[in-house]
């Protein structure tokens, strides 16, 4: 039995639908799942407690001992990094003066910020979906979002100081490394190449099936409409989710070096 966790996002429900409702071939695999929030899966993986997970790049940076990377079902791209929000503008030397709310230490959206700005230091982290409210009330003076937030924030009358995705494109030239699906390295080379193809059908099933994999998204997209769920999967499941392919796996590589040159990671 692998156990297996992801969060109940869109693009996650999405790609692990075929997988855990037995619509593809598992080899004989069998998977015992849970979903949380992706901070949550990446505390939950720094303490080895899922043999297949969905983490955030950045705090891959930190498993890559115990961890090795699937080649499908990451979240990677362009045009769809985290944004930095506020009630109003806020000049950009002043970020570092003012109270950020982060959605967790290890997501890659923390490590898009400091390299953004390497100065803050207030910063408070709370779940993602509570970022939007924190900043409305002004319980901080700006925030980190992500997921389908990208798609509300206006109608909330929020204003956007930096589109973080945009910074790392402009600073790389290469895709935005998000999160991806990692594997225990102790479950050995046999069954980490099963995984990886596990995980490849049960990609290239949603994206050739995309309607019937809808129920389980719908169930565990809170109250999301089915238009943002489906501008959310538009967004993040994409070729890069299917194969990383060379520039995929080359824009998680540029992500480790910068963040060691800046001293981010050891």
């Amino acid at each position: 039995m692998i156990s297996l966790a992801f969060s109940p996002c869109p693009n996650d429900t999405f790609i692990f639908d075929a997988l855990v409702h037995g619509k593809i071939d598992t080899e004989g695999l069998e998977f015992d799942f849970r979903m949380e929030d992706v901070e949550t899966l990446n505390h939950m993986a720094l303490k080895g407690e899922a043999d297949m997970i969905k983490v955030s790049y950045h705090a891959f940076l930190y498993l890559q001992p115990t961890y090795v990377l699937l080649q499908s079902g990451s979240a990677l791209g362009r045009g769809n990094g985290p944004l930095l929000i506020a009630r109003k503008e806020i000049p950009g030397e002043d970020i570092p003066l003012v109270t950020i709310a982060i959605p967790g230490e290890y997501t890659t959206a923390h490590l898009l910020f400091r390299l953004a700005f390497p100065e803050a230091r207030l910063k408070r982290f709370l779940v993602f979906s509570g970022i939007e409210n924190a900043v409305l009330e002004g319980k901080v003076d700006a925030g980190v979002i992500i997921h389908e937030n990208r798609f509300t924030y206006q109608e909330k009358g929020l204003v956007k100081l930096l589109d973080l995705g945009e910074f790392w494109e402009g600073l790389t030239q290469a895709p935005i490394p998000l999160g991806g699906i990692i594997v225990k390295r102790s479950l050995g080379y046999n069954a980490i190449n099963k995984l990886n193809r596990i995980m490849y059908r049960s990609v290239e099933y949603a994206m050739l099936n995309g309607p019937d994999a809808m129920p389980f998204v719908l169930a565990n997209a809170q109250e999301m409409s089915q238009e943002v769920v489906m501008k959310h999967i538009g967004l993040y499941v994409n070729d890069f989710t299917l194969q990383l392919g060379a520039e995929g796996s080359s824009a998680v590589s540029k992500l480790f070096e910068i963040a060691k040159d800046k001293n981010i990671i050891l």
